[in-house]
C-alpha cells in the first residue's frame, strides 16, 4: 500500500518472540493434526510407548505409532506427556487412553501394542498391557530384549569390566588426571586424547568405552606408571589385556546388532532376521575359536600377535560366553515371530488355517497363494534384485 521501498524496511523488522513461538506452535498443531487425520483413516494402527526419566528426575511418558497410509506404513512420534507423579501402570493408562478418546481414535483399531519389560508395563494383573490387551497384543520390545539377552557374562569377563571402568574412572573422574592424561596421549600422537564414561543406561556405552581404552591402552599403562597406580598391575597382565580386548571386539558386534534393530524402516520380520544371524554367527565363531582362530576379533587378534599369548587362555573364556549368548538369546528372543512368517511370501507356505483372520481373509489368502502370474512376478522381481544388488 505504501510501496516496495516501505515494504522492505518492514521485512527488515524482526519479529517478536510471541510472534515467533505463535509460528512455531500453529505449525506442530498442523503437524500433529495430519498425523492423527492418518491415524484416524488407517484401517488399524500400533502403538510403542516408554516411561523414561531424566536427569532432572522427571519422569515423561513417549508414544509413537505406526499406521497404513496410502498403503505404505508410516511411523511418527504421537506424543509426550510428563507424568508428575507416580509411574504406575494406572497413570500411564490413564496418560494414553486420554489422548486416545480427546483425539477420537478408535481404540478398537489397535492391533499391537509394544513396550520394554518394565513391571508396570507388564504385570499381569495390574499392569498397562493388561488394561489395553482387550483390544491390542501386545509385544516385548526386541531392542529391550537383545539388551537384556547380553547383559549377562561369565564372572571372570564381568572382573575385567569392573576393572576396565575403574580405571576409566581413575583417569575421566578426576579433572587433573583427566588433562595430564591427554597431555600425554597428544606427546604421543595418539588418535584420540580422552577416555570415555560408562553408563548403564546407554546401552551401546560398554562397547564404545572398550573400544576406546583398548585404543589407547599403551598410554593408559603408562599414564598409570606415571602416577603409580594399584591398578597398573591389569594392564600389564597379557591375559587380562586378551579379555579386554575380547569384551571391546564383542560388544562392538553387539552394538552393531543393537543399532540394526533400530530406525523406521525395521520391522518385526527384519529384527528376527537380524537377532537369526546373529546366533548363528556365535555358533560359526565358536567353531573357529575351537579351531586357534580369533580373526573376527580383530583387537584381540592384535593384542595375541603383539603379547605372543597362547590362545587356549583366551578359548577357556571366550567359549563358554559363546555358549550363554546364544542360550540367553533363546530364551529372551525365542523364535516367536516364525510363525507370520507367510505375510512376507504368502507362496512359499502351504494354505491352512491362520490364527486372527476371518474367514474373507483367509479366502483372499488362497486365491493370493494359488495366483501363479504373482507368484511369478515376485520371482522375476527377487532375481532382478538380486542382479542388482550384486
Amino acid at each position: 500500500m505504501i510501496g516496495e521501498a516501505a515494504a522492505a524496511k518492514l521485512d527488515a523488522i524482526p519479529m517478536s518472540d510471541n510472534t515467533i513461538q505463535r509460528h512455531i506452535s500453529d505449525m506442530a498443531d498442523d503437524v500433529k493434526e495430519q498425523v492423527l487425520d492418518a491415524i484416524r483413516e488407517s484401517p488399524f494402527f500400533s502403538i510403542q510407548l516408554d516411561e523414561s526419566t531424566d536427569v532432572a528426575n522427571c519422569a515423561t511418558l513417549m508414544v509413537y505409532v505406526r499406521f497404513i497410509k496410502e498403503l505404505n506404513v508410516q511411523e511418527e512420534f504421537l506424543f509426550c506427556h510428563p507424568l508428575p507423579a507416580r509411574t504406575t501402570a494406572a497413570e500411564i493408562f490413564k496418560a494414553l487412553n486420554d489422548f486416545i478418546q480427546e483425539h477420537h481414535i478408535d481404540w478398537s483399531r489397535c492391533c499391537g501394542i509394544c513396550t520394554d519389560g518394565a513391571r508396570a508395563m507388564t504385570g499381569r494383573h495390574r499392569g498397562l498391557v493388561k488394561q489395553v490387551q482387550a483390544v491390542a497384543v501386545w509385544s516385548h520390545c526386541i531392542i529391550h530384549r537383545q539388551a537384556l539377552a547380553t547383559k549377562r557374562m561369565p564372572k571372570e569377563l564381568h572382573t575385567v569390566l569392573d576393572e576396565a571402568v575403574k580405571i576409566v574412572n581413575l583417569i575421566k573422574s578426576r579433572a587433573m588426571n583427566a588433562r595430564l592424561f591427554s597431555i600425554l596421549c597428544n606427546e604421543m600422537g595418539a588418535h584420540f586424547h580422552q577416555l570415555l564414561l560408562h553408563s548403564e543406561v546407554w546401552w551401546l556405552s560398554r562397547g564404545k568405552v572398550l573400544t576406546r581404552l583398548c585404543d589407547l591402552r599403551e598410554e593408559v599403562l603408562l599414564f598409570l606408571a606415571e602416577i603409580d597406580s594399584p591398578l597398573l598391575k591389569h594392564m600389564e597382565d597379557a591375559k587380562w589385556v586378551a579379555m579386554l580386548a575380547y569384551l571391546s571386539d564383542i560388544f562392538d558386534w553387539i552394538n552393531t546388532l543393537n543399532t540394526s534393530l533400530q530406525g523406521k524402516e525395521c520391522h518385526v520380520f527384519l529384527a528376527h532376521d537380524q537377532v537369526s544371524a546373529f546366533r548363528k554367527k556365535l555358533d560359526l565363531w565358536c567353531t573357529r575359536v575351537e579351531r586357534g582362530s580369533v580373526e573376527m576379533f580383530p583387537i584381540l587378534e592384535d593384542v595375541v600377535e603383539q603379547t605372543g599369548l597362547q590362545l587356549n587362555c583366551v578359548q577357556q573364556v571366550v567359549i563358554p560366553n559363546f555358549k550363554g549368548l546364544r542360550e540367553q538369546f533363546g530364551d529372551f528372543l525365542g523364535e516367536e515371530t516364525l510363525a507370520n512368517q507367510w505375510v512376507r511370501n504368502p507362496f512359499s507356505f502351504p494354505v491352512t488355517l491362520r490364527d486372527g483372520l476371518t474367514l474373507q481373509e483367509e479366502e483372499a489368502l488362497v486365491e493370493l497363494n494359488s495366483n501363479m502370474d504373482l507368484k511369478q512376478k515376485m520371482g522375476v522381481t527377487c532375481t532382478l534384485l538380486a542382479v542388482c544388488g550384486d
